[in-house]
């Protein structure tokens, strides 16, 4: 169960909250399923030590150095059930008008449109609360179902990206991948009356 304090944002069926260091498990949990690594690490599980040392930690600071305005987000139904997260964050060194849009997912809430629902959530916010100019994703080619999500709120493919060195052992790296984007321009002309 996931309780919904410091909340980021509410969408029909899913809460955003922020991560805290007790969720280290729910990410352990996360990163320990074969089909929800297989297009990142090629199904090995990321170490707990890894998640409770470097990942959460990292996850923490991100609030802090964007003042609550980007990150990662927990995300949960309306009963508490842990799904997994969403990203929405520039990169480290980065404008805050480019942010990247992402998320990781628990088996049992793929195919629920969740995906669908929370990323079209963090566009609006991000186009309409937080000044961001981009929204941007990367997927590996062989991962349809994230295109899939990306396209459906609007996003397009912007560039093929090559596969970093240390994914080279992941099922379809040799194929490469896809950067997505959406401007606020293209998000207002689809979301106008």
């Amino acid at each position: 169960m996931l309780a919904s304090v410091d909340m980021y944002l509410q969408t029909e069926r899913v809460t955003l909250r922020r991560l805290r260091a007790d969720d280290a498990d729910l990410l352990i949990e996360l990163d320990s399923d074969p089909a929800v690594m297989r297009y990142l690490s090629g199904g090995e599980p990321t170490a707990p030590d890894l998640i409770r040392d470097r990942d959460l930690p990292s996850i923490l600071a991100g609030y802090d150095r964007w003042a609550g305005d980007f990150g990662l987000f927990a995300a949960a139904t309306a009963g508490g059930e842990f799904l997994g997260w969403f990203c929405l964050r520039p990169e480290r060194d980065g404008p805050l008008d480019e942010v990247e849009l992402g998320y990781r997912l628990r088996q049992v809430a793929w195919g629920q449109g969740y995906a669908t629902e929370v990323s079209s959530g963090l566009l609006e916010k991000a186009f309409t609360d937080l000044d961001v100019r981009v929204v941007w994703g990367a997927t590996m080619a062989l991962n349809r179902s994230s295109q899939h999500v990306m396209e459906k709120v609007g996003m397009t493919v912007t560039g093929a990206l090559e596969t970093p060195e240390d994914m080279l052992a992941v099922e379809g790296a040799e194929l490469g991948g896809y950067r997505y984007e959406i401007t606020k321009e293209q998000w207002e002309q689809r979301h106008r009356p």
